[in-house]
């Protein structure tokens, strides 16, 4: 394979240079969506402001909702992880503390313009699913039903509808925008999750 010699800072042809053009593509996504709705984005628009051309951008994704997606999960990874707990009950309640801090600000912003947009876009909510939704889910899941497991949990549960009831809970403030996420509703998930997961 062909390739630049490295000699003062000059880096190599090929994996490299690929490898930053598709950097370059998600962090341009990242910053048009402080500005730029999803439903605004455009391929143009990146490939612009990445300084690709619209083709390189196609050669990773199939739309701008791949690239989307994929930015989302880079920013929901990096700032709402599944956290460590002596308890399962601590790790689900710090799950739903970090997200609905996060959701407060540009992240929030992000998701609820997503789960708009896939209402009506069949590509979208299925990239949602699959790349998002799906992954995120499980890891809860899993918690849960290792709290049930080690008896902390009643083994009576509904896992998927205790899922539902809790992480929608987040989700309808988001869309809706009835109420605040403010620290309040923040301490009152907690206690509903403390007191849902241990009902017998």
């Amino acid at each position: 394979m062909k390739t630049e010699a490295t000699a003062g800072g000059r880096r190599l042809a090929g994996r490299p240079r690929s490898a930053a053009s598709r950097s370059a593509i998600l962090q341009a996504t990242h910053a048009l969506l402080d500005t730029t709705t999803v439903r605004d984005l455009t391929i143009e628009a990146i490939a612009q402001k990445a300084g690709v051309g619209k083709a390189t951008i196609y050669r990773w994704w199939p739309s701008k909702t791949a690239i989307v997606i994929e930015v989302l999960v880079e920013m929901m990874n990096s700032n709402t992880p599944l956290p460590k707990g002596e308890t399962c009950l601590a790790v689900v309640r710090q799950h739903l503390s970090l997200i609905v801090k996060q959701y407060r600000g540009r992240l929030g912003r992000i998701v609820a313009e997503i789960l708009a947009e896939a209402q009506f876009d069949a590509e979208l909510l299925t990239e949602f699913h699959r790349r998002f939704f799906a992954d995120r889910r499980a890891a809860v899941r899993g918690v849960i039903e290792a709290g049930v497991r080690d008896g902390e949990f009643s083994r009576a549960l509904d896992v998927d509808a205790v899922i539902d009831t809790l992480y929608g809970a987040i989700n309808f403030r988001l869309i809706a925008r009835h109420m605040p996420r403010d620290p309040r509703f923040e301490r009152s998930l907690g206690e509903i999750a403390a007191t849902t997961l241990r009902v017998c």
